[in-house]
């Protein structure tokens, strides 16, 4: 919540602790919560709210590891994840960038949720061969498609540790953000 006293740099903090993770334990996730997840990404922004995700849930660890093989090394995150959530879209060629922005948008949000709910969220990616496979796995109908799944879990200890020294995980704020246009020298 915004009062006029608060530093803006702690109130979207939270957001600047959002990572992908791609190690989980065997910890199961609670129902309540994927639920949640899928609500996330169904709330997500869309193109002329166009609305054209379909999100299906995944528990079976079985068909989540069918999953990953189908994709690796994208898909690596799926190996170890308890749960996933596969983003379906549909086939319409003239709306393949405006369906892949508003994928996009949905995958964000649900890895942003599950670290507002203390769970980890890795995005993997399918291509080609990958995504058929995937839509025979999940029984999509022929005219929509997965690329996008969000592996889910409960973080290992190795994946809850930094991956970069502090103050080195991003380029430094002056070579990324430019005020009014971009820098002459």
């Amino acid at each position: 919540m915004h009062t006029e006293s608060a530093d803006p740099a702690d109130l979207v903090r939270p957001l600047l602790r959002v990572r992908q993770v791609r190690e989980f334990t065997d910890e199961p996730v609670d129902r309540a919560a994927l639920d949640a997840l899928a609500d996330a990404g169904r709330w997500s922004g869309s193109s002329k709210n166009n609305q054209p995700w379909r999100f299906v849930v995944i528990t079976d660890r079985g068909t989540i590891r069918r999953l990953a093989d189908g994709g690796m090394p994208f898909t690596r995150a799926l190996q170890t994840a308890t749960a996933a959530i596969a983003i379906t879209i549909p086939e319409q060629p003239g709306r393949k960038i405006s369906h892949a922005y508003d994928e996009g948008r949905a995958a964000e949000r649900i890895l942003v949720a599950a670290s507002f709910l203390g769970l980890g969220a890795g995005i993997a990616w399918l291509s080609g061969d990958g995504r058929a496979a995937a839509g025979a796995i999940l029984g999509l109908p022929e005219d929509r498609f997965v690329r996008t799944i969000v592996a889910i879990g409960h973080p290992t200890e190795a994946a809850r540790r930094p991956k970069s020294d502090r103050g080195e995980a991003r380029l430094p704020r002056e070579e990324t953000v430019f005020a009014e246009r971009w820098p002459t020298s």
